[in-house]
C-alpha cells in the first residue's frame, strides 16, 4: 500500500471513457466474488451504471463518472442508495476525488484494474427490496445470458 491507501499495481491514469473505467470496475468487482451488471434497470426506471451482487447477497452500486462535468452534471445518484448496500463512485486516476460526496466510497480504476479508494459505509437494503431486487438481478443476466446464445430472445 502507499500512502494515498492504494496498491502498487495502481490504474493508469486517465482521462478515460466511461466503457474503460467500467470495465475496470467489473473486472475488479469479480476478483472480489461478486457477480456484475453494467446498465442495470432499478425498480424506479433509473439505470444504475454498475451493480454486484456477492455471494451474501449484499450489493454494490458504481456511479462511474468519466469528468468533472460529468459529475457535476448527474444529480440522480442519491436516488441509487436505497438500492446498495454499499454505493461508491468510479473514476479514473487523477479525478478529483475531493469533490466526490464523503457519504459514497470512491473505486479508481481503468480498464483493466480497479482499487477501493475510500470504502464505503454500509448501508443495508431493505429486506423486501433486496429480495425483489435479486429476483430483477436474476432475471436480467439471464435474459442477457440468452440473448448471447439466440439475439431474438
Amino acid at each position: 500500500m502507499n500512502n494515498y491507501g492504494l496498491s502498487s499495481i495502481s490504474p493508469t491514469p486517465g482521462p478515460l471513457e466511461a466503457d474503460d473505467i467500467t470495465r475496470g470496475v467489473c473486472r475488479y468487482l469479480r476478483d472480489l466474488g461478486y457477480s456484475a451488471l453494467t446498465e442495470f434497470k432499478l425498480k424506479t426506471n433509473r439505470r444504475v451504471d454498475v451493480i454486484g451482487l456477492d455471494k451474501g447477497g449484499r450489493f454494490l452500486v458504481a456511479e462511474v463518472k468519466s469528468s468533472v462535468a460529468d459529475f457535476r452534471a448527474d444529480d440522480k445518484w442519491p436516488e441509487y442508495q436505497p438500492f446498495a448496500d454499499h454505493l461508491y463512485f468510479a473514476v479514473a486516476n487523477g479525478f478529483p476525488v475531493e469533490i466526490l460526496p464523503p457519504a459514497c466510497g470512491i473505486i479508481i480504476a481503468d480498464f483493466y484494474n480497479a482499487v477501493i479508494y475510500r470504502e464505503a459505509p454500509l448501508k443495508k437494503v431493505h429486506a423486501t427490496r433486496r429480495r425483489s431486487q435479486t429476483l430483477r438481478f436474476a432475471k436480467t443476466a439471464a435474459d442477457r445470458l440468452g440473448r448471447v446464445k439466440d439475439p431474438r430472445i
